[in-house]
């Protein structure tokens, strides 16, 4: 059976990490395009200024117009050209990140999250998305970044929606990874695009990244609370670093060489839906978790558990916690029908799944959350 892991080459995370870009960047070239959303690269700018006086590099700063769609990386591409830049820097949000990955095709990328939202800045995919925010496609690169850059202090400086958004997002890793193994699915860490090409055979998940999957599980459930309050209060502590890391590198780690299953499928799927735009990745991710663990008929105390961890840090558990006030049969059969497309990781889970049934999963989830929190609100 051929196995494969893959990760980024450097992972660094750090109070005022920021202050060490250009060296990074100098172990590459000379200068950078950074892709970024002024008022991330506002927030930033004077660590930007000391790193590029410091080390003797270039900082070409590039607006990112808010959504990864194929026109603005056309744009980009264009720019950085223009600009002679030996290296592309990724700075912000996951958007702004997958953008950025595509821009680099695979070559001198350094992500420097200025949240910790998604686990997507260690990866080789990226997801690209339509102009009225609907999800286009899957984006596969030769390899992941260069560097992983993380700046707790700056993280820490962040609303911390954003920082619960992630916790929502590394929650599903360690689901959708056990679903894959169960499966005996393959994973994305087998093929530089992620598909199957040629003679080459596809591969299965290692030990690590099941293992990496559950501590990342682990490390949110144990840790997410009191980061929580950390980030309230805009402070770096342990179980903030901890988070980080686990949303971050852990669940990265997890998700690309453990494999996704229905969790992200589904996310995909609600995109069909007007309300769910209003939120965050993770905080879908919450919901579509609690749906895949209704799909596959997990044991109840597993399930209360991921119920009673979400409320405590004000993740969704049911469609109206996204804004969908009205569920009816028709509309979340279209959200099933598109979680079940053919190229989907929805079939990674280890039985037969049908937009039926993951309509009917949906529609069980949602009320069940619905009355888990008003029975938790009671007491």
């Amino acid at each position: 059976m051929r196995k494969a892991f893959i990760s980024s080459a450097k992972y660094v995370q750090g109070e005022n990490e920021l202050l060490n870009l250009g060296f990074y960047i100098k172990s590459l070239g000379e200068s950078a395009l950074v892709i970024g959303n002024p008022d991330d690269i506002i927030r930033v700018q004077d660590k930007l200024d000391q790193t590029a006086k410091r080390f003797g590099i270039t900082l070409h700063l590039a607006d990112f117009g808010g959504e990864a769609t194929r026109e603005e990386v056309v744009r980009l591409k264009k720019l950085a050209k223009e600009k002679g830049a030996d290296v592309i820097v990724g700075l912000g949000g996951g958007k702004a990140i997958d953008t950025s990955k595509t821009v680099a095709n695979g070559h001198n990328l350094i992500v420097c999250p200025t949240i910790a939202a998604t686990d997507a800045p260690t990866s080789h995919s990226a997801v690209l998305y339509t102009k009225d925010h609907h999800f286009d496609e899957y984006a596969y690169f030769i390899k992941n970044p260069s560097v992983v850059l993380m700046d707790t202090t700056v993280i820490a400086q962040a609303p911390t929606r954003f920082l619960v958004s992630g916790m929502g997002d590394a929650l599903a890793t360690y689901y959708e990874a056990r679903a894959t193994r169960r499966s005996n699915s393959n994973v994305n860490a087998g093929l530089p695009n992620g598909f199957y090409a040629g003679d080459t055979e596809p591969a299965k998940g290692t030990i690590a990244s099941i293992t990496l999957a559950k501590v990342c599980y682990e490390t949110v459930l144990e840790s997410g609370y009191n980061a929580k309050i950390a980030c309230d209060h805009n402070v770096v502590t342990p179980a903030l670093e901890n988070i980080i890391e686990a949303n971050t590198l852990l669940s990265g780690l997890g998700f690309e060489s453990g494999g996704l299953a229905a969790a992200h499928a589904i996310y995909n799927g609600l995109t069909v839906l007007d309300g769910p735009h209003n939120y965050f990745h993770g905080e879908q991710v919450a919901f579509t978790t609690f749906v895949q663990l209704i799909l596959e008929d997990a044991p109840t105390k597993e399930v209360e558990e991921l119920l009673d961890f979400s409320l405590s840090v004000g993740l969704p558990v049911s469609l109206a916690d996204l804004d969908v006030k009205e569920v009816n049969y028709e509309d979340i059969l279209k959200v099933a029908e598109k979680a079940c497309i053919p190229e989907e990781s929805i079939h990674a889970m280890p039985f037969k799944v049908t937009p039926e049934s993951v309509a009917q999963a949906i529609i069980a989830a949602d009320a069940l959350g619905r009355d888990y929190k008003k029975r938790k609100a009671v007491k």
